[in-house]
């Protein structure tokens, strides 16, 4: 059956993740698959789930070898966890853990399983590097040959061009765009300031490197190898450092998106602990928050119509009329940091009475909010962004925010992603 008699609700029991690191630093010659398992084991070793079936393992990487392929089920069976746990690869870009939550979540609210661990990995310092298809097509028509001349004579046609390797290229292939060129169009639309970009980074080096210092991220965060917390924060950091780096996605002029207040490419993994109100109590595990609702949502960017990070502002839009709240009604807002011109991007969306309107379907613009309450553990810029494990690191922050503060009731969480896409979850205090 898809549905038990009747809802449940869902529990956040806890998050584990390893450091986040820079790409081609602490965790070069790492893999997805040994540094998801990592994540899970620990997770599993923080919350005595060895020899435990849970119902699903639901987590994936958006920089993927083909052998990658079952990666989730794969590195579940390294844990410790009961070989007869399911596994299920997932992926939505930068939004892929956030949506392996809500995919646990509406799985456990439905009463199909009990409990089950989502996540992400990503590992750019190990993206696959591939050889022309003229390389590729040479060496199927070896393969299918069926005698010796057939199989020689493909070789005959080899030039040097054929060994030339292929890299990733992050952009989008409607547009021809990266990720970041595309900001920088948002930018322009939005007229976000290169100061207020250079100022949003570094308050979030600051708020990490502070939540680093008081501890917070002690029970969050596992030490991986000779790393044993996020080597991207910037402690040191200034507005007068920032000032200095040069665009570098729009180097005509007119550019303001910098490695300062972009996301570096960055490697790691995060999980998080999803269950029913009973399993958790069964096992005296703790209960941080509910996870109460999830959203996904997509915009033309391909048209030029809207900017390709733009989605979560449609997501969050379309959640508060699902549970009739307001912007206005939550104590802390993880938003993803892609660049740091997207949250700003949003936030100006929400408090246009035209955007609102004319795009969302509002009578009423959404708003503001309170800008100390944004990412206040430091958001992407700081701690990096392992694409597909961003959105597991920002439920559990934000879980463990509700949980330590008693006058806290809600926390609402999105991320942007690739192709024009943007996920979004609320929480509510245990």
């Amino acid at each position: 059956m898809l549905v038990g008699n009747a809802t449940r609700r869902v529990a956040i029991v806890g998050g584990v993740r390893t450091p986040f690191a820079r790409a081609n630093t602490a965790y070069a010659g790492v893999d997805n698959q040994t540094l998801l398992t990592a994540a899970l084991r620990a997770l599993v070793e923080r919350f005595g789930l060895a020899g435990e079936r849970l119902g699903d393992v639901v987590a994936g990487a958006v920089i993927k070898y083909p052998r990658d392929y079952n990666l989730t089920r794969e590195s579940l069976l390294s844990t410790g966890l009961d070989p007869h746990t399911p596994g299920l690869d997932v992926q939505r870009a930068c939004g892929t853990s956030l949506e392996a939550a809500v995919l646990v979540a509406n799985k456990i609210a439905l009463g199909q399983i009990d409990a089950g661990i989502a996540g992400g990995v990503d590992m750019a310092s190990d993206p696959p590097i591939l050889y022309p298809k003229s390389f590729q097509r040479l060496l199927l028509r070896t393969a299918r040959a069926r005698s010796l001349s057939a199989r020689l004579s493909p070789w005959l046609s080899l030039r040097p061009r054929d060994f030339k390797p292929v890299f990733p290229d992050v952009v989008e292939p409607r547009t021809g765009l990266s990720m970041g060129q595309s900001c920088e169009l948002m930018v322009k639309r939005w007229q976000i300031s290169r100061e207020a970009q250079d100022r949003l980074a570094y308050e979030s080096h600051v708020k990490a490197a502070a939540a680093w210092r008081e501890g917070f991220f002690q029970d969050l965060v596992i030490p991986y190898g000779d790393l044993k917390s996020d080597n991207n924060v910037r402690a040191d950091t200034s507005l007068e450092k920032l000032a200095t780096l040069k665009p570098v996605f729009d180097r005509g002029g007119t550019g303001t998106l910098t490695a300062g207040n972009s996301t570096p490419l960055t490697d790691g993994a995060s999980t998080l602990l999803l269950a029913s109100e009973e399993w958790a109590r069964a096992r005296k595990l703790p209960v941080l928050a509910w996870m109460v609702a999830g959203k996904t949502w997509a915009v033309d960017f391909a048209t030029g119509r809207e900017g390709l990070l733009m989605a979560p502002a449609y997501a969050v839009s379309a959640i508060l009329q699902d549970t009739g709240l307001s912007l206005q009604d939550f104590d802390y807002y993880e938003i993803h940091e892609a660049f740091a011109a997207v949250p700003l991007c949003l936030l100006k969306a929400w408090e246009s009475a035209e955007y609102c309107r004319e795009r969302l379907g509002r009578a009423t613009p959404l708003g503001s909010i309170d800008p100390a309450r944004l990412n206040v553990k430091g958001g992407s810029v700081a701690v990096g962004h392992p694409f597909a494990a961003t959105g597991a690191r920002i439920l559990a922050v934000l879980a463990k925010l509700l949980a330590g503060d008693p006058k806290a009731r809600r926390g609402l969480a999105s991320a942007c992603t690739a192709g024009g896409m943007g996920v979004t979850a609320i929480l509510e205090r245990a």
